[in-house]
């Protein structure tokens, strides 16, 4: 109750009368609540915020970050239109118009000034891709502190934020598209010809693209917009593709926010996208491979198999966890027991998806690894192939499609087969669905060629169960009768 109270305090008050209003970044990055800015302009980065506009741009004009005032904006020449001496200086003011700020609420508002700066922006990609002259450092310092300035941002509340709602499901919420982003998309466009330029010298660049900048990167990957994600995604591997010296750091930033949304929010809109940058790096990964790394599979990718959300980014998860196997498959024992230990309870469609990579898994697993993991495998194994979700059931029996797999059980028929025995029975007599009834048939079909002996030894074995089940439950029956006998020749 408490926190929807103050939810409703921090709504967006109208601006009835003329008085700037923003909203406050909270330490997540995200806006939550309004105050006057009619005096001051605040420009925040999540977590910790960007410096003063002051001190962050040292040549930039100290309007910088500002909206500025109607006509005030003017086109400059064309980069092929002045002398290659003046490039430089030209550069720097185009550098400076594209520092001021808009409200792109109002589609009406100051359009000149928006499509200047557009075009602007156009031209400075288009100056940084053609190669055709040098940046100067100078130049390459106000250029990132210009992206900076516009990238760096308080990002708007996110869709359960604004509803008051905790309890919607992520991926039912609805795809945010970022009004600003005609003018943030060439912004990250232009970052990004920067990093991949052959003209970037990474020991000039490194100065300005340093750690303070990786992080609120990083802290951007929360946006709801799937677009700017795309282009951070792309963004932030060719920095560690290019920037050696930042690998161990900006690996160890995404461990702290996959253990915050592990651990604390279940709440984040880039989980997906970092982990398709962590399966390129992960393929790169040299054997024998490190300890650190090994410590990150175990402490922070199978845990993310615990979230409720995991559907929304189980594809990419998978295919890191399946690299890690390829890479070393004496991991395979460790993550087939860790897919083990978060195994949904409940939430049949997360056990379909358990499946279809413990699959994956299996495949790049070798005898000696599946066998140290085999009981306690196959119990879950078992306890699936009886599931009344027919989609479990099924996706589990599709598990004898497989050549590799099939080969690993048959070389351990002995143990295998007696612990899924009672199941496929099971299955046979009372599966209320035809396609699991049918495939449950072939499995057993299967072990029953393999192994003739074993087979009808487990059949027999079942068979001694279930008529000792049948004595146990005789006996319980007579037992309630004679108490009931009892009881009614008592109250006679």
């Amino acid at each position: 109750m408490f926190n929807k109270i103050m939810k409703r305090g921090h709504r967006k008050v109208a601006k009835s009368d003329g008085t700037s209003v923003d909203y406050v970044c909270s330490p997540t990055g995200r806006s939550s609540g309004p105050v006057s800015t009619s005096n001051v302009v605040v420009n925040h980065a999540s977590r910790g915020g960007l410096p003063p506009v002051s001190s962050q741009l040292r040549q930039l004009p100290a309007t910088a970050g500002m909206v500025p005032l109607p006509g005030t904006i003017e086109n400059l020449p064309m980069f092929r239109d002045v002398p290659v001496s003046e490039r430089q200086s030209l550069f720097l003011r185009k550098l400076q118009i594209c520092c001021f700020q808009f409200d792109f609420s109002d589609t009406l508002k100051m359009v000149r000034e928006k499509e200047i700066k557009k075009q602007t922006l156009v031209e400075l990609v288009d100056f940084i891709q053609s190669g055709s002259s040098k940046i100067s450092e100078t130049n390459q310092e106000e250029m990132i502190q210009m992206i900076s300035l516009n990238i760096f941002r308080c990002l708007p509340p996110a869709s359960h934020e604004n509803t008051g709602s905790e309890n919607i499901d992520p991926e039912e919420e609805e795809s945010f598209l970022d009004p600003s982003w005609p003018h943030l998309q060439l912004v990250y466009e232009l970052l990004l010809r920067y990093v991949v330029s052959s003209d970037t010298d990474t020991k000039i660049a490194k100065r300005y693209i340093d750690h303070s900048f990786v992080l609120k990167l990083l802290d951007l990957f929360d946006s709801e917009d799937m677009r700017e994600r795309e282009y951070l995604k792309t963004i932030l591997h060719r920095i560690y593709g290019k920037f050696m010296v930042h690998r161990p750091f900006i690996r160890k930033a995404i461990n702290n926010i996959f253990y915050r949304f592990i651990y604390e929010t279940e709440r984040h809109s880039g989980i997906g996208e970092l982990l398709e940058i962590l399966g390129s790096i992960i393929n790169g990964f040299a054997l024998p491979m490190k300890e650190e790394h090994k410590l990150f599979l175990v402490r922070a990718l199978i845990p993310l198999h615990k979230p409720k959300p995991v559907a929304i980014y189980h594809q990419q998860l998978s295919y890191c966890i399946t690299q890690f196997v390829e890479k070393d498959f004496k991991l395979a024992d460790t993550v087939i027991r860790g897919l083990l230990k978060y195994w949904p309870v409940t939430n049949c469609q997360k056990e379909v998806l358990f499946l279809g990579e413990l699959e994956e898994v299996l495949e790049a697993t070798q005898a000696p690894e599946f066998q140290r993991c085999m009981v306690p495998l196959f119990r879950q194994i078992a306890r699936c192939l009886n599931s009344s979700h027919f989609q479990v059931a099924e996706r589990t029996l599709f598990l004898w499609n497989n050549e590799h797999v099939v080969s690993l059980i048959a070389q351990n028929r002995n143990v295998i087969l007696p612990i899924i025995f009672e199941a496929l029975e099971k299955n046979i007599q009372s599966h209320w669905n035809q396609a699991v009834h049918g495939l449950t048939v072939n499995v057993r079909k299967m072990f029953l060629e393999m192994d003739v002996e074993l087979f009808e030894e487990c059949q027999r074995q079942y068979a001694e169960r279930e008529a000792k089940a049948r004595e146990l439950e005789e006996q319980r029956e007579l037992m309630w009768q004679r108490l009931a006998a009892t009881a009614t020749a008592q109250e006679g």
